[in-house]
C-alpha cells in the first residue's frame, strides 16, 4: 500500500501537532549531484551585481539630473542598491528561524556592496 500525502486535515491532527513538538523539524535544500562550481556562482554573483547596480542607478536617474551633487546620487543610489541586497534576507530570519546574527552580519556586508556602489555611481555620473 501506498501512502498518501498528508492533507491539510491531516496537518490538523493531534497525532501530527506530537511529531512537531517532539521534533526535530527541519527544512532541506537539494543540490544536484556532483561537484559545485565556484565559476558559476562567482559568475552569478556578478550579475547579480550588475543588475543591483543598473536598478539603482535608474532609481537615482530618474530622481537627480546630470550634475546632481555626488553626495546626493550616492544617497540615492546607496539606498536603492542596500534595499536590493538585504531586505529579502531578512525573511530568513522571519520564516525560516535562520540565526539573526547570520542575518545581521549579511546586513552588515549589504551595507559594505550599497556603499561601493554608490560611490561608483556617484563617481560616474554624469556632469
Amino acid at each position: 500500500m501506498v501512502p498518501r500525502p498528508a492533507g491539510r486535515d491531516d496537518l490538523r491532527s493531534a497525532a501530527f501537532a506530537d511529531k512537531l513538538a517532539k521534533g526535530p523539524v527541519f527544512i532541506v535544500t537539494i543540490l544536484p549531484n556532483g561537484m559545485m562550481s565556484m565559476a558559476r556562482n562567482l559568475g552569478l554573483w556578478f550579475v547579480y551585481l550588475v543588475v543591483v547596480g543598473v536598478f539603482a542607478a535608474y532609481i537615482a536617474g530618474r530622481a537627480l539630473p546630470a550634475g546632481a551633487d555626488p553626495w546626493r546620487v550616492a544617497q540615492f543610489a546607496g539606498a536603492t542598491a542596500f534595499s536590493a541586497y538585504v531586505l529579502a534576507l531578512w525573511q530568513m530570519s522571519i520564516w525560516y528561524r535562520r540565526s539573526w546574527s547570520t542575518t545581521i552580519k549579511a546586513t552588515v556586508d549589504a551595507l559594505i556592496y550599497a556603499a561601493v556602489t554608490a560611490l561608483v555611481l556617484a563617481w560616474l555620473w554624469p556632469r
